[in-house]
């Protein structure tokens, strides 16, 4: 699930930072720049693990900032392809279920031919609801602890907005009374729920 990833950076250390040690200085500044982001193909980015190497820091003309060449470590959150996870659910619709994990990454979902056979969406319950072989309907619903099998990592370049767009999807919604869309992730994990063990923790701890 977690990994350690060797990277390499220059990393610019301002002036008010000079009052650190080398070490904490770089450390602050990576864990600024990397700390919660996705890293494209790696994964996401949790903290800064340690520092391999710190070659001797530059001053550029005009710039009172020290530059210097690091080599690194850091944690990555990275599930592999086949591992078995738990969660909880946080949205459901016809399409499938989103599930959030660790209380840190909300970029999971179970597509709807991801789950066991003879599952559908129920409209009025608002829930995915798995019809056994022996006629029982066991039901998934928000907020219930998940258990699902990695099956694919989909990374997706996302540019910022501009603050135009921004300003336009606002008064969008705004004015058809709708909530904004959601964002698309640069990284998204999908799971499945085929096999026995899998769904509801609380079906197989019975």
């Amino acid at each position: 699930m977690f990994i350690l990833t060797k990277l390499k950076d220059l990393v610019r250390i301002p002036p008010d930072q000079f009052h650190r040690d080398t070490v904490s200085a770089i450390t602050h500044e990576l864990n600024v720049k990397y700390s919660n982001k996705i890293i494209p193909h790696v994964g996401l980015s949790v903290c800064i693990y340690d520092l391999l190497e710190v070659d001797e820091g530059q001053l550029r003309p005009g710039d009172g900032s020290s530059y210097i060449n690091v080599t690194f470590r850091c944690v990555v959150f990275k599930p592999f392809v086949g591992e078995i996870l738990t969660g909880w659910i946080k949205k459901i619709d016809s399409e499938g279920i989103r599930v959030s994990t660790l209380g840190m990454f909300d970029d999971i979902f179970i597509p709807k031919n991801m789950m066991f056979e003879g599952s559908s969406y129920s409209i009025e319950d608002k829930a995915w609801v798995w019809r056994t072989e022996d006629g029982n309907e066991l039901y998934l619903d928000v907020n219930e602890m998940i258990r699902f099998r990695v099956e694919e990592e989909l990374f997706v370049e996302v540019k910022p907005p501009s603050p135009k767009e921004i300003e336009e999807a606002q008064q969008e919604a705004e004015a058809e009374d709708i909530e904004p869309r959601e964002k698309i992730s640069a990284y998204t994990i999908l799971g499945s729920c085929q096999t026995d063990g899998m769904g509801l923790v609380s079906w197989w701890d019975m």
